[in-house]
């Protein structure tokens, strides 16, 4: 019996060779593209999951609402990380992390600068499951100046040699031994690092400061502990030892502080939650975010759904071909139950090829996505022993879901009136657009969505692009690292200068885009010692405003003319507004406590124009110059001729300087454009899956159209005889597929409204969604659905007559 319904099955899906092609090339990129965001969703969600402790380990973070400005650290303050283990007993292991910048390593007589470097405590790898291939994970980071490197460093500096015991020398002449030699960090992983150095080596560790932070401090709790019950006590931790230095810097204690409307707070975030579930302006690696994790579930379904809804549409459509052996089967003794399982048998026998089809495509496609979506995505079936099985159980569900209805309908017709010649025409319900045509409002629904979020992605893209920043970024070079130019840094700068195509050159690490110094300033105006603004300190040089181009709408610029101005301050508009002076903020003081009781009190002798020194998700905040010999890096206003010339001079003059180092440069416009990165991977994506839905949803389209004019020959004939003419019965046959499409527009425009609104919320400065972007979606809608039944109208109203009159 069953190899009789293969065999049935195998000559049907011939026998209809244009519409299994077309079901088999739907499902197969609609399985396709739920292959590949399955596999970056799994990616996604996977991240800090390998740890053996990881639904036990928590981070500790900083967030804080100071007179209405809005702190979210990712790191905490030094004593974090003991005061939670030795008060809690709760806390079973704390252990810490903190960047330590770059570190310059000397092998025979050349300098190599390694980036990926942090200080680590001696607990590290009891609380992280990261093996070491060599060493001893307990006692690794135990004493000072020992380092534990990665298996590439340990080749790249040891070669085949045994590393352990051995030593690396820094350009300052610290000696450190390599104790241990980890395996490459999985990229699942939110830390990322080469080397890894002893805590206890570095003395700021241990200070028991809570007025300053830089450390990221985990925690690990019992099992089955509810981290909210830690959570609860923290505020009164947060009281006990930030109260006393909050009292010393202030001059308030806690409670006054808080009565000002201050918020201060450490808040636990699980380990697993780190990578989709962080907003932290700076923190150990790119976060993820579990929204497009959501839109991209969303859109797999979506696809999945059309080209079900495609099988569903021709099964059904052609249904009046197999009416008849629908008839004789039941007559001759067949059940509605064996009808059924006949049917479904095709449709998953048509899903098994598809399928495989899929995975080719997949295959294929999965360099192409990487590449577009910055991810490392594979398809092993030896890796992921469960694929086969997921695959096999995807394949199966699909086949039944895609043939479950059209299995019943078929199998439901009456004999009786099937053998007489009379079927239902399944092309139409008795009312409105029918099911086939419900179907259809979907898909295009679905289309029509996907193409308003796809212009409003790009929209936002371009309105940051043309967003007036307050600053010129372009034909700005950055000079990055330039303190190791040491005292030759200002001499660099003045051999710049002497270049005729630099326009203006500054010294400052504090760069409005990209990779910055960030600190933060915590103040009060006058005498007001009870009214403190907290804002961002940028130390700059007098040439820092004219070289990126700001405004000064108030005051003066720093001036080497003004020797009082090591004591002057310049603020942003914001902060002088915060502060209550406006463009009245000449000659106001701002005095900033110390955590030693002392204070330091600057004059206010410029207001500079608003500038977005951070992304345009957050809002500008106050921010406060300060005139400073600020190393880091030299930033160049340059004219846009002879570029290469240009920066070829200039590493000339590095290497005169640092021989040994090599110049790395950027410019600033290449900087910003990477602060957005996320959101133009998002759009390219939402581009990409906007395309193959409406392609399998044209796909669909066809197939109805195709057999609609076939259904309609006789009647297409019948009207030319009686002189219709070619563009009438074109539009004819187009009207009922116009139909469901002009419904799509008007119920895809408010779900597409809703949805994009929410994601532009997450900018704090955004485009107003425009009507026009749902007229042109759905004209594009329009447009789409007439060319994809153009050619199959146009071809049925242009047969001779008389063939289609004979065609009984």
């Amino acid at each position: 019996m069953l190899k009789n319904y293969f065999k049935i099955a195998y000559r049907n899906l011939l026998r209809s060779k244009a519409f299994s092609a077309i079901n088999m090339i739907g499902l197969s990129f609609g399985l396709a593209t739920c292959l590949i965001i399955g596999l970056f969703i799994l990616d996604e969600l996977s991240f800090d999951r390998f740890h053996q402790k990881a639904d036990r380990i928590v981070r500790v973070t900083f967030r804080a609402n100071m007179s209405g400005n809005k702190i979210n650290e990712a790191s905490v303050m030094p004593p974090t990380a003991k005061t939670l283990q030795r008060d809690y007993p709760e806390v079973l292991e704390a252990t810490r992390l903190r960047l330590a910048g770059d570190l310059n390593l000397v092998k025979d007589d050349a300098v190599f600068k390694e980036t990926a470097v942090a200080f680590a405590d001696s607990n590290f790898f009891q609380v992280f499951s990261f093996p070491l291939i060599k060493g001893d994970p307990k006692t690794a980071l135990l004493k000072p100046n020992t380092l534990v490197i990665t298996e590439k460093i340990a080749q790249k500096y040891f070669g085949d040699t045994d590393p352990i015991g051995k030593t690396l020398k820094s350009k300052g002449n610290e000696i450190m031994e390599i104790t241990g030699v980890m395996a490459e960090w999985p990229v699942n992983s939110h830390i990322h690092f080469d080397f890894l150095m002893s805590m206890a080596g570095l003395a700021e560790s241990r200070v028991n400061s809570w007025m300053q932070s830089e450390y990221f401090t985990y925690l690990v709790l019992p099992k089955g502990y509810d981290p909210q019950l830690l959570q609860a006590k923290l505020p009164q931790m947060v009281e006990r030892y930030f109260g006393p230095e909050i009292k010393q810097a202030f001059g308030m204690n806690y409670a006054a502080f808080r009565e000002k409307g201050n918020e201060l707070g450490l808040v636990l975030q699980p380990l697993t939650d780190i990578h989709l579930y962080s907003d932290f302006a700076y923190d150990l690696s790119a976060a993820g975010d579990i929204r497009y994790v959501y839109i991209f579930g969303a859109i797999a379904l979506f696809m999945l759904l059309i080209a079900c809804i495609n099988f569903m549409n021709l099964s059904t459509a052609g249904a009046s071909k197999r009416a008849r052996e629908v008839g004789i089967r039941k007559v001759m003794g067949s059940e509605k139950s064996t009808l059924v399982g006949q049917f479904l048998l095709e449709s998953i026998m048509l899903t098994a090829v598809a399928l495989v089809l899929a995975v080719a495509l997949v295959w294929l496609a999965l360099p192409f996505f990487n590449d577009l979506a910055d991810k490392n995505l594979t398809l092993s079936f030896t890796a992921m022993p469960w694929l086969l099985p997921a695959l096999l159980a995807l394949g199966l569900g699909v086949g039944v879901l895609a043939g479950s209805y059209p299995a019943f309908f078929l199998s439901s017709f009456a004999p009786i009136s099937v053998l007489k010649g009379s079927t239902h025409n399944p092309s139409r319900g008795r009312r409105g657009i029918g099911l086939r045509g419900t179907l259809v409002v979907v898909q295009f629904c679905i289309s029509i969505i996907l193409i308003v979020g796809t212009t409003i992605v790009y929209q936002q893209l371009r309105f940051i692009q043309n967003t007036k920043l307050g600053y010129d970024k372009d034909q700005v070079l950055v000079l990055q690292s330039t303190y190791r130019l040491g005292q030759n840094e200002q001499l660099f700068r003045k051999q710049l200068m002497q270049d005729s195509r630099v326009v203006d050159a500054t010294i400052s690490g504090y760069v409005p885009a990209g990779p910055s110094y960030n600190n933060n300033f915590m103040v009060y105006g006058d005498d007001r010692v009870n009214e403190f603004t907290k804002g961002i300190r940028y130390d700059v040089d007098e040439n820092y405003i004219p070289t990126l181009g700001m405004e000064m709408v108030a005051g003066r610029n720093f001036s080497p003319d003004f020797g009082t101005d090591s004591s002057a301050i310049i603020l942003n508009e914001t902060a002088a507004r915060e502060m209550g002076w406006g463009k009245d903020a000449i000659g106001h003081t701002v005095t900033r406590p110390n955590n030693e009781g002392t204070k330091t009190t600057y004059r206010v002798i410029g207001v500079v124009k608003d500038f977005h020194f951070r992304s345009l998700h957050e809002r500008i905040t106050p921010l406060m110059m300060t005139l400073g010999n600020n190393s880091g890096a030299i930033l160049a206003k340059v004219k846009a001729r002879d570029l290469p010339a240009l920066i070829s001079s200039v590493e000339k003059q590095w290497k005169a300087q640092v021989a040994d180092e090599p110049l790395e440069y950027a410019f600033l416009e290449e900087n910003f454009n990477a602060t957005y990165r996320a959101e133009q991977k998002t759009g390219r994506i939402l581009g990409l899956f906007a395309g193959l839905t409406i392609f399998v949803a044209c796909l669909g389209l066809f197939g109805l159209a195709t057999f609609t004019a076939e259904q309609r020959t006789k009647e297409i004939g019948v009207r030319k005889v009686l002189g219709a003419s070619v563009t009438g019965v074109v539009l004819l046959l187009s009207r009922d597929f116009l139909k469901p499409v002009l419904i799509a527009i008007l119920l895809a425009s408010p779900i597409a409204w809703y949805g994009m609104n929410a994601w532009l919320q997450d900018f704090a400065y955004r485009i107003d969604i425009s009507w026009w972007v749902f007229a042109l979606a759905g004209v594009l809608a329009v447009g789409i659905a007439l060319l994809t039944v153009s050619f199959q109208s146009v071809k049925a109203a242009l047969m001779n007559p008389v063939e289609s009159l004979r065609s009984e």
